[in-house]
């Protein structure tokens, strides 16, 4: 009788090939299952020859978050990391600013206050796609960091987007499930005529 298959051995498994891992796509079940908490399963090595990993793919895709299933893992980690390369009026609009790389384990996120804001959203389980989701501007994260500190803070603007997006992911959601269906847009007619910082001209266009 073999030996159950362990998340080291899982991890292993996805690292050999080397970086960047191959993403996980939309109608892949592993995307829909809610992932299992990390209870420092990994050796202290392995975990971070991982995180490097999702960093490199992260990067390469390249995206501003990854979360374990969208490698096939159904782990609650994810790693983060923003340029945030935009224009000033687009990134004063959006409340966008540069996030340094950073580790989010066992994530959860609450919203703080009424305030939404209501914007396109990518994933890069879903290549060649965007829509406009409505988020609470600001949420309160807790969880744990990579070394097992624990986090309590408040995230504002797109930081607090990528935060929710990422931890959706964990819990079986994607963006499409709270996009307004109407504003779906392939990135190219994006490109082409929804460049406006805001939604209000594809809101009224599009009707959502």
């Amino acid at each position: 009788m073999s030996s159950p298959v362990t998340l080291i051995d899982r991890v292993e498994a996805l690292l050999a090939p080397g970086a960047p891992l191959p993403l996980v796509l939309a109608g892949d079940p592993a995307l829909r299952r809610p992932a299992d908490p990390y209870d420092g399963e990994l050796p202290p090595a392995l975990l971070a020859d991982l995180l490097a990993a999702m960093r490199v793919t992260m990067r390469e895709a390249p995206g501003v978050g990854l979360a374990a299933p969208q490698i096939g893992l159904g782990v609650r980690i994810a790693v983060i990391e923003d340029p945030s390369p935009l224009p000033t009026e687009a990134s004063l609009v959006r409340d966008r600013r540069p996030v340094p790389f950073r580790v989010i384990v066992n994530p959860r996120y609450e919203a703080v206050g009424d305030v939404a804001a209501e914007f396109y959203e990518g994933c890069l389980s879903v290549p060649g796609y965007q829509a406009v989701v409505r988020r609470a501007l600001t949420v309160r994260l807790r969880g744990q960091d990579e070394t097992g500190a624990e986090l309590d803070e408040e995230v504002r603007g797109w930081p607090a987007r990528i935060v929710a997006h990422e931890t959706d992911h964990l819990d079986g959601t994607l963006y499409l499930d709270r996009a307004y269906t109407r504003s779906l847009a392939s990135t190219q007619v994006l490109q082409e005529h929804w460049t406006r910082p805001d939604v209000g001209l594809s809101r009224e266009l599009l009707g959502f």
